[in-house]
């Protein structure tokens, strides 16, 4: 009896083995849906309490803080074995002195960087979606700290769990069929230079750069959406693709149901935000993109944008769209077409 019993133990416990191995080979399984899971407020929030610290003096480019930020985003990659691209000094895409001080504001600045962190397609891996946000901030003014913990903080932290979730997938077995770039740039603040300097320098070519989902500013609530938070600025998605625009649609109403406000999509929108961050150099080389943005809000480059004022929660669910937006891109029989190429 004692010998059955063990046996039809021990054929139980095989066989839910052999069901584990199968759902996880399961056609049916979501895997978009399964490894968005894996962004969590919590994460978010631990990340940005450390990047948007007082110990990281504000980011400024070229500035020690700006360098200590870097070396967090350098080694957060190293961690978790998403490798550098060919191309760049580990993890690095130095940015010369002389073209930073080529900036709006006339300003000297110090051999600051970009941050680049890769994962390569399985089936188009010459064909590269870059997801990309601004590391650096306003710095110290007046001996206060500017910690920018939604200016860009938010986003940058945003790139982290993405990258994250891309590769937890892929060690599973699930890369995507293109290749993801994190594009961490500098020099924002100064004048997009970080992002002017990677288009003008490409790590790889421009033609075979797909889209450019750029984040920058998703952790806060303005004060037109205090009675419903629950929405995100999306900005460019039609400029240049139509079919952009309906993937990022379609994506939202499957996975997220977010409200997505298009009003400083506006041609006649006076804020000009279009132009305003680091996408728009990917847009002046045609390259479809989707600008992600909260709105301004009273903290706005002003040191009491801090850590503790973010909607981690409400950060969570759009960090999760981006994803399923990048999963969709990269996975995709087709990349995006541009139907709008301006000449």
């Amino acid at each position: 009896m004692k010998k059955l019993l063990y046996v039809a133990i021990s054929f139980t416990l095989v066989s839910c083995g052999v069901n584990k191995n199968a759902s996880s080979n399961d056609p049916n399984v979501d895997y978009a849906e399964k490894y968005a899971q894996t962004i969590t407020a919590k994460d978010l929030s631990k990340h940005l309490y450390i990047y948007a610290s007082d110990e990281f003096e504000g980011r400024n480019t070229g500035e020690p803080g700006q360098k200590k930020a870097v070396e967090y985003l350098r080694n957060f990659y190293k961690s978790n074995g998403i490798v550098s691209p060919a191309g760049v000094d580990n993890y690095f895409q130095k940015v010369p002195s002389a073209y930073l001080s080529n900036n709006r504001r006339g300003m000297k600045l110090n051999d600051s960087e970009n941050v680049l962190a890769f994962i390569e397609g399985t089936e188009k891996p010459e064909e590269i979606v870059v997801i990309s946000a601004h590391l650096d901030h306003e710095g110290v003014k007046n001996g206060q700290i500017y910690n920018g913990a939604d200016d860009d903080g938010s986003g940058t932290v945003a790139i982290l769990e993405i990258a994250e979730a891309f590769q937890k997938a892929s060690k599973k077995g699930k890369k995507p069929r293109r290749s993801v770039l994190f594009l961490h740039v500098t020099g924002e603040e100064k004048g997009l230079l970080g992002s002017k300097y990677y288009t003008e320098n490409p790590i790889f070519p421009l033609a075979n750069t797909v889209t450019n989902l750029n984040i920058d500013m998703v952790g806060r609530v303005d004060e037109n959406h205090t009675e419903n938070p629950d929405y995100i600025y999306l900005i460019g998605a039609d400029k240049l693709s139509t079919e952009l625009h309906n993937v990022s649609e379609a994506i939202n109403t499957k996975y997220t149901n977010i409200g997505l406000d298009y009003t400083y999509n506006d041609e006649n929108d006076p804020n000009r935000f279009y132009y305003r961050s680091d996408h728009y150099n990917f847009a002046k080389h045609n390259i479809p993109i989707i600008f992600y943005f909260n709105g301004v809000h009273a903290d706005y480059h002003q040191p009491s944008d801090t850590p503790d004022k973010i909607n981690y929660p409400l950060l969570e669910k759009r960090t999760r769209l981006i994803f399923h937006t990048t999963w969709e891109l990269a996975n995709r029989e087709n990349r995006v077409v541009v139907d709008k190429a301006e000449k």
